[in-house]
């Protein structure tokens, strides 16, 4: 009963990956609870620790660790161009994946991602070695100077993207949210990815709905 309620409340979720979660967490929780019994003390301290290690407390107000599916940037080029060596920001970059995808759209820009995560700053420079990844406070970092932030946060960060956006970025510069779309302003364009998913694309300056 309680796997059929969670299933049913899934309908209120507001995205696939969402509504997966909510369907999924009881019985995730139920099969966890009995693994758990074997764990000893230390074993919990050692598992906490490298969530701490990898995603430190004061990230914990954006998005966790959700790569940007592979192909899921595929055509964008083609509607946004960018003049060669343009600086493009991927905030919060993680693991790289978002960082790969604009790369095989555009390999002429000057690509850099953003991490507060020291774990994750090192396996995304290894695995974009064309890209300057750095440690770096997305929400302090200046954005002035970029032809295109790319994010894929979460509804909650979507306002305060917005702001920042609106304070830092230049005429004619591109706020690219995956997903997830800024309440109250006007997209000049809507991006549909090869699985479905919105590319939302703002140009500064912003235009409100």
């Amino acid at each position: 009963m309680a796997c059929a309620l969670g299933a049913a409340l899934a309908a209120l979720g507001t995205s696939r990956w969402r509504r997966g979660l909510i369907a999924a967490g009881f019985p995730a929780s139920l099969i966890a609870s009995g693994l758990a019994a074997g764990v000893p003390a230390w074993g919990w301290l050692l598992a906490l620790g490298s969530l701490l290690l990898v995603y430190p407390l004061r990230s914990w107000h954006d998005a966790p660790l959700f790569p940007t599916p592979t192909g899921a940037l595929a055509g964008l080029s083609r509607e946004v161009a960018l003049p060669p060596s343009a600086r493009v920001i991927d905030a919060g970059c993680g693991l790289g994946a978002g960082l790969r995808e604009l790369h095989r759209e555009y390999p002429w820009v000057c690509l850099e991602g953003l991490e507060w995560s020291w774990p994750l700053v090192w396996a995304c420079a290894l695995r974009c070695p064309w890209a300057k990844v750095r440690r770096a406070d997305m929400w302090a970092a200046d954005w002035s100077g970029c032809a295109m932030v790319y994010l894929f946060q979460r509804p909650e960060s979507m306002a305060r993207a917005r702001l920042k956006g609106e304070a830092e970025l230049t005429p004619g510069a591109w706020l690219a949210s995956l997903e997830f779309d800024a309440a109250g302003l006007l997209p000049q364009i809507v991006h549909t990815c090869p699985d479905g998913r919105k590319l939302w694309l703002y140009q500064a300056p912003f235009q409100t709905a």
